[in-house]
């Protein structure tokens, strides 16, 4: 128990197949009710198909957990419907400070321009996050949430997936066309099917502690180096909601974790961080290891697998529970093409192909955080303290801190799903690239231009005259500036390069697929084909 929340307790039902004995095929079946595999309920239900969702507890995560949401998942929880009631409830801050000793070195912002619906970042317990997911999804007809559900042991067929699933009334089969795998980095479900899980566990452990104070520091995250108050090592503060705070401290590798947990051990540390005078309550500790590994396959035959259960990095850059949801976002409208017959199984195929690369860009950055905020020898630590020492004066030492690389979308710039550009452009809204938000009005009413990107793919036309395509099931929502949509800050018009006119295939999970400058219904035609692996000809 936590003296700042409640925990929720959901009910074990038993089912009417459960009752019969009498299997029932399910479209989709999610195994793990975290972030990662609830969304994928929330995005599935979006896309039209029935899930069941299966968890073999009866709560949300104990403990906080996860604290730092990125912009980008922000923004696709906010296409499902809760995204506002997370940043309602969460602190939202962009600024970073980076501190040698006491001394601060370093400060960035994660967002330095204005004109976004969604903050850089917010803090908010794991916990809330759930809750709110899990209330969205009781009220979806398309979503079952069973608790007290344990996969036990899986058989795959060619057309489903048969699981024994053990409740309080004892074991029962259940099948699905499709299992997805959101059942974290010890995931039941990628032993059973014998999936690889490669890459290396850092010897090195780390203190997390909640604590409830009233204090007066600002809502930024701040890392110190070697500080005074923990010598030899390093440490992180930053704030959630009701007025708790998550610290972190290094312990180094020889550390005892039950030890380290123990309150009387952590309030000393805690103490010497905010002072002896700044009145707290501790309320939840825990001592991890960190790690950076990954799947060998997001696809194993009719499993799929996502989050934690497909990748695992190390908590500095929050690249955790963020890089899930954006796995769920690059997944379901496959998942639903295919499902639906409207795409060929090579589409799914693509998941794999472009979260792998995304999973492999977030284990880079995090191993190189990871191996500066914890150096391996001394040269590596010598390094370390050289660049923090001349980042305070020399702004070409402060690109080189690294406090943890802070998760950012990881463009798919080398998709087989893209249309290469044919053109002059800027850089910007490159194919594979997510599609940035800006401010429009919309009938004189102000907006957010993401907004308008919803139900499949759609054709941006600023300063170019277009028609509607028809490409049957994948046929895209034209959306042109002056007619669905005006510019009136030209933020629009800036980030996507209209000067001279600008065309723009968009995808259901809002990533660009292709760029012209001109409008031809034919090469539109082509570059959703390619987008869809050859469903339209």
């Amino acid at each position: 128990m936590l003296n700042t929340y409640d925990f929720p307790e959901f009910a074990y039902v038993q089912s009417e197949e459960q009752k019969t004995g009498n299997p029932v095929r399910h479209t989709v079946i999610v195994v793990g009710a975290g972030p990662v595999g609830l969304t994928a309920a929330l995005d599935f239900a979006a896309q039209g198909l029935n899930v069941v969702v299966l968890d073999d507890n009866n709560t949300v995560s104990v403990g906080s957990r996860a604290v730092c949401y990125a912009k980008r998942p922000l923004e696709i929880w906010d296409r499902l419907g809760v995204g506002a009631r997370m940043i309602d409830k969460g602190v939202g801050w962009k600024l970073g400070r980076v501190f040698l000793r006491d001394e601060e070195v370093y400060t960035f912002d994660l967002l330095p321009e204005d004109g976004h619906k969604i903050p850089a970042f917010i803090n908010l317990q794991q916990y809330y996050l759930e809750e709110y997911m899990v209330e969205a999804c009781e009220k979806s007809p398309h979503i079952d949430l069973r608790w007290k559900h344990k996969v036990v042991s899986l058989h795959q067929h060619d057309d489903h997936v048969e699981l024994a699933v053990e409740t309080p009334d004892g074991i029962f089969t259940m099948e699905a066309g499709w299992l997805l795998a959101c059942d974290g980095a010890n995931s039941d479900v990628r032993r059973m099917v014998g999936a690889e899980f490669t890459g290396q566990f850092f010897q090195d452990r780390f203190l997390i502690a909640d604590i409830v104070m009233k204090a007066d520091f600002p809502t930024e995250r701040w890392f110190w180096f070697d500080p005074d108050f923990h010598r030899g090592q390093s440490a992180l503060l930053h704030k959630q909601s009701d007025d708790v705070w998550r610290l972190d401290f290094q312990l180094g590798w020889d550390s005892d974790p039950e030890v380290e947990k123990r309150p009387e051990n952590i309030i000393p540390r805690v103490k010497a961080m905010i002072g002896d005078d700044v009145e707290f309550e501790l309320e939840w500790a825990s001592v991890y290891q960190f790690a950076c590994r990954r799947i060998d396959q997001f696809r194993h035959g009719r499993v799929l697998f996502a989050g934690d259960a497909a990748h695992q990095v190390s908590p500095f850059g929050a690249r955790g529970a963020n890089t899930g949801v954006q796995d769920i976002d690059n997944l379901s409208w496959k998942l639903a093409a295919v499902v639906k017959g409207d795409a060929p199984l090579a589409l799914l195929d693509t998941y794999h192909g472009e979260r792998a690369y995304a999973a492999d860009d977030n284990l880079l950055n995090s191993t190189r955080s990871t191996d500066f905020i914890t150096p391996k020898n001394g040269a590596s630590k010598r390094f370390r303290n050289a660049v923090l020492s001349l980042a305070k004066t020399a702004p070409f030492a402060r690109p080189l801190v690294n406090s943890g690389r802070l998760s950012t979308p990881t463009p798919y710039l080398d998709s087989p799903l893209n249309t290469p550009d044919d053109g002059e452009w800027n850089g910007k809204m490159r194919p594979g690239t997510c599609a940035a938000d800006a401010p429009i009005s919309v009938d004189g009413r102000p907006g957010w231009f993401l907004d308008l990107l919803t139900g499949g793919f759609a054709l941006l036309a600023l300063g170019v005259a277009a028609e509607p395509v028809d490409a049957g099931a994948f046929s895209p929502k034209l959306i042109a500036l002056g007619t669905d949509f005006d510019d009136p800050d030209g933020l629009v018009s800036t980030r996507y390069d209209a000067g001279g006119g600008a065309l723009y295939l968009i995808r259901p999970d809002q990533h660009v697929a292709a760029r012209w400058r001109n409008f031809d219904a034919e090469a539109v035609k082509a570059a959703i084909s390619r987008a869809t692996a050859g469903a339209i000809r």
